[in-house]
């Protein structure tokens, strides 16, 4: 059983520990069920579940706020429990952010009861073959003509890319170079010249696809916010769903301590638990360490953010940073002590071997983190 002390920290509200009470029980039951076989299928059955039980419903804002413990307290509990849950969970937030966050009334009733249903599957367009964390150089053109806007270019690495029923596209209007030249667009997968060029296959099976416009048609009313906006909307999106990720990091190695403290206190060697060898003592204490020194960073920035702060650059990219490089760490022990089961296919931790990866790279990259930290630290000796 997971350690649920840190609920009782003063970050949470009694709200707080009502849910994860509730979601830990419900994941229990049918997350256990979830046939990963096809990726695509598990995907949409999972976003069904979630919607139907209600739990997309902390993937919206209410009244133009988005509950950030919450997100992270879902996306750690459902990490631990299944890793495509999560990210089943996490994109109909991170797709929907723009929408919830910055989007017209319209916008917003068009779609939020969809996605937070279940009904709809939701997808974050922002990553480009030639701009991955380097968002401002983004080069999908979008040319107003009339009423409407033409997209021409690419979009790689997209989650749902291909089962999405509706992609918050970010692409350039040209207001202004850089970063200022930037639109944020509402896009369904029925518009005239949208295609999936490919299906991306990686360690640990996710629906990803590399997108392309060709003279694609959108209603000038499909743009979120004011022209030349996208930029600012994207980093404010990413600004709350950055800590989540810390989050899902977080539930992973919990569920990697789990799994290495049940065969620590169980496998026997020379007749004494492995536990009693010094060594692995010393590995536990680490991995212990590395997990509550994740959760204070990670429900830090969350509270930061829900207590009002317009920005938690500095705090969500520490929490990234630090919970999903721990995370690894935390992992890669595991393996250690599980010995050759370690690495045998359908393991659990060799299953959570393959899930962390990944996200030490999305949603910027531990090094892009690193250079955000430093700037944060300038910026504040600054004055």
């Amino acid at each position: 059983m997971a350690d649920q002390t840190f609920l009782e920290w003063p970050f949470f509200e009694p709200r707080h520990r009502e849910l994860a009470a509730r979601l830990e029980e419900w994941a229990a039951e049918v997350l256990a069920d979830i046939d990963h076989a096809d990726t695509d299928a598990a995907c949409r059955a999972l976003v069904t579940a979630l919607g139907q039980a209600g739990w997309l419903q902390h993937s919206a804002a209410a009244d133009g706020m988005l509950d950030v413990r919450a997100l992270c307290l879902t996306r750690e509990i459902l990490a631990r429990h299944d890793g495509l849950a999560d990210f089943a969970f996490a994109m109909q937030g991170l797709g929907t952010g723009a929408i919830s966050l910055f989007g017209s009334e319209a916008q917003k009733a068009e779609w939020l009861p969809r996605t937070r249903s279940g009904e709809a599957i939701a997808a974050f367009a922002l990553t480009e073959p030639g701009s991955g964390s380097d968002v401002a150089n983004s080069t999908l053109s979008a040319t107003r003509d009339g009423e409407d806007y033409i997209l021409n270019g690419e979009k790689t690495w997209i989650s749902n890319g291909g089962i999405a029923d509706v992609y918050t596209l970010f692409a350039r209007t040209g207001e202004a170079p850089g970063s200022r030249g930037l639109s944020a667009f509402i896009v369904t997968p029925d518009a005239a010249g949208f295609s999936v060029a490919e299906r991306l296959d990686t360690i640990a099976p996710h629906p990803l696809a590399t997108l392309r416009f060709s003279d694609c048609r959108v209603p000038a009313s499909a743009m979120i916010g004011a022209p030349g906006q996208g930029f600012k909307i994207a980093m404010s999106v990413l600004d709350v769903f950055r800590a989540t990720v810390a989050a899902a990091a977080l539930g992973f190695a919990r569920r990697a301590l789990d799994e290495a403290l049940s065969r620590v206190t169980t496998r026997h060697v020379q007749g004494a638990p492995l536990i009693d060898l010094q060594m692995v003592q010393g590995h536990i204490a680490d991995m212990a360490l590395e997990v509550d020194a994740s959760a204070l960073l990670t429900y830090r920035a969350a509270w930061t953010k829900d207590m009002g702060a317009p920005r938690v650059t500095r705090e969500a990219a520490m929490a990234k940073l630090y919970a999903t490089e721990s995370a690894q760490n935390v992992i890669d022990r595991a393996v250690q002590l599980h010995g050759g089961d370690g690495v045998r296919s359908g393991q659990v931790v060799e299953r959570l071997y393959r899930e962390i990866r990944a996200l030490r790279i999305y949603e910027g990259a531990s090094d892009v983190q690193r250079v955000i930290i430093a700037r944060q630290a300038v910026e504040r000796h600054h004055g």
